[in-house]
């Protein structure tokens, strides 16, 4: 049984709740590009920011519409997002048909990822 998320918690989903529509197209777009970096959009290729993840598990928390996992798995990961969203999440399963492209997305909180201790080998946020 999970415990009861904190109030911040419930605060924070039903922020991220409201705020998924904005999100839904930008990460759409970045679902269809290779991957960039800050408000400059700086390429991956020009910065070498993610390291070689093929292989490895990886879980991103707070995954929202779930991009960056989309990238890691593109790049070999076994990649796990979770968030808090409904939304986000119903957002980044719809690419995820779109895209061809599977991985599991958790309902849950980052503060309380309901995995064994030491699951990944990497998490990103």
């Amino acid at each position: 049984m999970n415990p009861a998320l904190p109030e911040h918690v419930l605060r924070n989903r039903e922020a991220w709740n409201k705020f998924s529509v904005e999100y839904a197209e930008s990460g759409k777009r970045a679902w269809q590009e290779d991957p960039t970096w800050g408000i400059w959009h700086i390429p991956e290729k020009d910065v070498h920011l993610l390291p070689d993840v093929s292989a490895r598990d990886v879980i991103e928390l707070g995954c929202g519409t779930a991009y960056v996992s989309s990238w890691l798995a593109r790049r070999g990961a076994r990649v796990t997002g979770i968030d808090i969203s409904e939304e986000q999440l119903k957002t980044a399963r719809s690419l995820q048909l779109e895209h061809h492209l599977h991985f599991p997305l958790i309902h849950g909180s980052a503060e309380q990822v309901p995995l064994p201790d030491a699951s990944f080998d990497l998490a990103i946020s």
